[in-house]
């Protein structure tokens, strides 16, 4: 290697390319554990950083940006990496190099975005990745002539065996301290365009031959896979072994994160003497952890399932398969993956939304993401089920228990699609965007790439969810403990808070559906998390237990108080409610605005009071009282 001149500062290497071309997993190959993720300021796009040591024995940043089909900026993350690669970022400097990756098995999608960012002037090299699965497809690519070709260097590499690493580096550090001043750049034009797609079919002509053994398995297990029956039916078998994983695979971390939280808890109550302090720290600072990191486990599982899948090459089809149903709706094909994960916990749902790239679709699905079940609700449809609903069979093979269950979740999704349908047609009459999307080959994914996908998402969600929701569980505990009971007070203390009174001033608007101020009560801490409102009704109603025990001590209670009218009501009130604060607030951070968390807490909880009153006067009819 040349001698190359000393520098003030370390390089900067932006590494881009298509989606699904292999991109972050050369990222964490080059970066290992040396990663930083934070946000770009002024949107919610991520930004990931990590270091690397360069052959020549200095340190360069790296910088991860979003995928990319062109720098035309079609959505927040191509605008993100247009700006980045421009320099047009305040908060950014421009990069010294750019690392194009482009996936070996599918070259004419990179070839286009090459020639663009080419006229950048931007130094540039391409890392063929995946040549291990092009070689065996029987591919045949002139290196020679592609670099030639394009005027910049080509480097083979397979991210997943950390192969071709250090000569990439290299030749991103040669081709940095080489520069030539970039040139100028400017949006291309429709005719521009047109060049740029017959330029890159004249490369993919000129450095891609036919494959000497043409690859055909992907076209048969494609031909099963994206079957309209057969595809669907896998799909559906998937998904069903998906959420049997988030919830019994995930029960017993959640039991053992739910006892050690409540021993902390029970410590700190028996350390510390009675008062706001321990009262703080027990019930507001411990329980609005514990009320995060409890649905942790599900997350994990639900992110390992969704990773998996994508790296295999799947996730792709599944979303293909299930454009058709969704695009009935006004939905996006991509709306799929967020609508998935929504049943875990709609906040990784909305920030999985990022994918889409139209505003009005990405905008769509984040607004009805939360009708989808998310696991928070379990807990009170568990209850409410046990205390009124007969455990018998129906028809001598179903559950009835059960079946209602599966009513809930069946009429969130209905609503879900309902209501992007209104939300399409009345607010946003343009024609949806067609579904557009490269179906990658399959390839076995890496498990140490899986491992820390996984945990970074882990720790994305820990960090964005868990502050929000710790700093309103203490508002909430604000709420629910001041004013204190007076002195000989017989009452539960909440009757006396500002919740309490709070419940009272709203059980006039609360009565038509059938609710009284005892739940009127608990739906204000069940603004934090749905779930916290079981806990909320076991303090109301004054029952002597903690933990697990106090669904199981309510239910007799709640039998005793509620007619089944008031049961069912409150039921479809949390199939629509919107009672988690810190999905309103990640709406906000998605969306840049309070416009959208109001927008959805304003449909949602209209919502939900009119499926709780009809729901109510219905069942009073057929003689619920």
């Amino acid at each position: 290697m040349d001698a190359l001149p000393p520098r003030t500062r370390p390089l900067r290497l932006a590494l881009l390319g298509n989606p699904n071309c292999g991109k972050t997993a050369l990222f964490n190959a080059l970066t290992g554990a040396r990663q930083k993720v934070a946000n770009y300021a002024g949107v919610t796009v991520e930004r990931k950083t990590g270091a690397v040591a360069l052959p020549s024995g200095a340190r360069a940043l790296l910088v991860d940006l979003p995928g990319t089909y062109s720098l035309r900026a079609r959505s927040p993350d191509e605008e993100v990496t247009r700006d980045v690669v421009l320099g047009a970022r305040a908060d950014e400097p421009a990069p010294d190099a750019l690392i194009a990756v482009a996936d070996a098995t599918n070259l004419r999608m990179a070839l286009r975005l090459l020639l663009e960012l080419k006229a950048t002037g931007r130094p540039l090299v391409l890392a063929l990745n995946m040549v291990d699965i092009a070689e065996r497809q029987g591919l045949r690519i002139d290196r020679a002539a592609l670099s030639q070709e394009l005027g910049m260097p080509v480097v083979d590499t397979v991210a997943v065996r950390r192969r071709g690493l250090d000569a990439l580096l290299e030749a991103a550090e040669q081709a940095a301290l080489a520069a030539p001043a970039p040139a100028g750049w400017r949006p291309a034009s429709a005719e521009a365009l047109r060049s740029l797609h017959a330029e890159a079919a004249r490369i993919h002509r000129l450095a891609v031959r036919p494959p000497e053994r043409p690859d055909t398995w992907t076209g048969r297990i494609d031909a099963v896979l994206l079957h309209p029956v057969a595809g669907t039916l896998i799909l559906l078998v998937i998904l069903f072994l998906m959420f049997q994983a988030v919830f019994a695979w995930a029960q017993p971390l959640m039991d053992a994160i739910d006892a050690g939280f409540g021993a902390l808890g029970g410590l700190v109550k028996a350390t510390l003497p009675d008062g706001l302090l321990r009262s703080l720290i027990a019930d507001g600072i411990i329980a609005g952890v514990g009320s995060v990191l409890v649905f942790l486990p599900q997350i994990v599982i639900l992110f390992l399932f969704i990773i998996l899948l994508e790296d295999f090459g799947y996730m792709a089809r599944a979303a293909f398969l299930m454009d058709r149903m969704l695009g009935v709706a006004g939905l996006h094909g991509r709306a799929f993956i967020p609508l998935l994960s929504s049943f875990a916990c709609a906040i990784p749902g909305i920030m999985s939304a990022r994918v889409i790239d139209s505003r009005h679709d990405r905008l769509t699905t984040i607004l009805v993401a939360p009708l989808m079940t998310c696991s928070a609700r379990i807990p009170v449809y568990t209850l409410i089920i046990a205390a009124f609903i007969p455990d018998r069979q129906v028809w001598g093979v179903i559950g009835l228990q059960g079946l209602v269950m599966f009513g809930l979740y069946a009429a969130g999704i209905a609503f879900a699609l309902i209501a992007a349908t209104v939300i399409r047609r009345v607010f946003w009459r343009s024609a949806a965007q067609p579904f557009l999307m490269e179906l990658p080959s399959y390839k076995l994914p890496s498990l140490r790439n899986v491992a820390q996908n996984v945990l970074l998402r882990a720790q994305i969600f820990l960090r964005r969810a868990g502050t929000i929701i710790l700093a309103m569980m203490i508002v909430i505990w604000f709420l629910s403990s001041f004013p204190g009971a007076p002195e000989g007070a017989t009452d539960p203390a909440i009757d006396y808070s500002i919740a309490g009174r709070i419940g009272h001033a709203i059980e006039p608007v609360l009565a038509p559906i059938g609710f009284n101020w005892q739940i009127g009560v608990a739906l204000i801490p069940g603004m934090a998390a749905r779930e916290v409102s079981v806990g909320a009704l076991g303090t109301v109603y004054a029952v002597a237990a903690e933990g697990d025990e106090v669904a199981a001590a309510l239910s007799p209670t709640l039998a005793s108080h509620w007619s089944m009218a008031t049961a069912l009501a409150f039921l479809a009130w949390f199939v629509f409610a919107p009672q988690c604060a810190s999905t309103l607030a990640v709406v906000k951070r998605e969306t840049n605005s309070w416009l959208w968390p109001g927008v959805m807490f304003a449909y949602m909880i209209t919502l939900a009071y009119l499926a709780a009153l009809i729901t109510y006067r219905v069942a009073l009819a057929l003689g619920g009282g």
